[in-house]
């Protein structure tokens, strides 16, 4: 079977990455991982493991690099690393890029697709995002609680070929994706969910998802933060509706005792995507005339219980 991408970076094999990459490398592409940490653990294993829907999943071989000169040019690149340590994309993506390599963030929150484009151009950019749960558990091991879908759009404008063929190329990897018609406005739909329960499950003491959702006065805090994202993103002209919110808070109950990938590194002691999940949407829906009074006081509280856990 052919791809339109048939040479893939991994840059970011955390999760998420090794989470899309194993799925499309199973699916027949050649997939390129670049690792780090987990480099000898992973070669002296000789896979990847996957576990998803109650099946475990094995990438054997793996081609798993130390860098990106070692990796060379690709058809597209998929970015997945934390918005945290963005800075260091200009230095690891050119060995990777050629004329046409197109680059795929499926980073959180807003503003790394104005960072990427800035530096490689908006011709190259798509922007993914990632309604999925799951962990890395260990080197190149990743636990999905539910696989979700992904969505992908345009940053330079609306879809094209190039859009939905990727999406396809997904698709047939067993991803459930589709095409967004302004990118935009989708990282606002992602935002109901990722900024109230990213955020409460820190604020509220490193809880899990589940007991967000049980406890009737987090469940309201939940609620509203997302009525506050609905208000933002309709200031900024992508309308969210009430069906949409009511969706995202009853899909979580069922996975269960769920850490997000912002309580995760908040536990391990690593620096959380504040500015990306809380603080860039904050200024972008005050700026637009919205009301965030409790997003405003959430970021703020998270910038000073985050500030502590990575000093301390």
């Amino acid at each position: 079977m052919s791809h339109p991408f048939p040479k893939i970076a991994v840059v970011g094999s955390g999760a998420l990455g090794l989470y899309y990459g194993i799925r499309l490398a199973l699916g027949g592409a050649q997939v390129r991982f670049l690792l780090r940490g987990d480099l000898a653990a992973v070669r002296a294993r000789g896979s990847l493991l996957l576990h998803v829907e109650g099946a475990r999943q094995e990438l054997r071989p793996v081609q798993a690099f130390a860098s990106p000169e070692e990796i060379g040019p690709v058809d597209l690149v998929l970015v997945a690393i934390k918005t945290t340590a963005g800075a260091i994309l200009p230095g690891l993506l050119p060995p990777l890029l050629d004329t046409r390599t197109a680059i795929l963030t499926v980073q959180n929150g807003l503003g790394a697709d104005e960072f990427l484009a800035e530096r490689f151009g908006g011709e190259r950019i798509l922007g993914g995002l990632a309604f999925i749960a799951n962990n890395r558990i260990g080197p190149g091991e990743v636990f999905c609680y539910h696989p979700g879908s992904l969505t992908i759009g345009e940053f330079a404008g609306p879809p094209g070929e190039r859009a939905r063929s990727l999406a396809d190329q997904f698709q047939a990897a067993g991803v459930k994706t589709r095409v967004a018609g302004n990118l935009a406005s989708a990282r606002w739909h992602k935002l109901v969910w990722n900024i109230p329960f990213n955020g409460l499950t820190i604020a509220a003491g490193g809880i899990a998802t589940d007991r967000v959702c049980a406890d009737p006065l987090l469940a309201e805090e939940a609620r509203a933060l997302m009525r506050e994202v609905q208000a933002g993103a309709a200031a900024l002209g992508h309308p969210i509706t009430d069906e949409f919110l009511r969706q995202q808070f009853e899909v979580t109950p069922p996975m269960g005792a769920y850490q997000p990938s912002s309580l995760v590194d908040f536990l391990a002691g690593r620096e959380v995507e504040i500015e990306a999940i809380w603080g860039e949407p904050r200024r972008r829906a005050a700026a637009a005339g919205a009301a965030v009074p409790r997003l405003t006081l959430l970021h703020a509280l998270l910038r000073r219980i985050a500030h502590k856990s990575v000093s301390s």
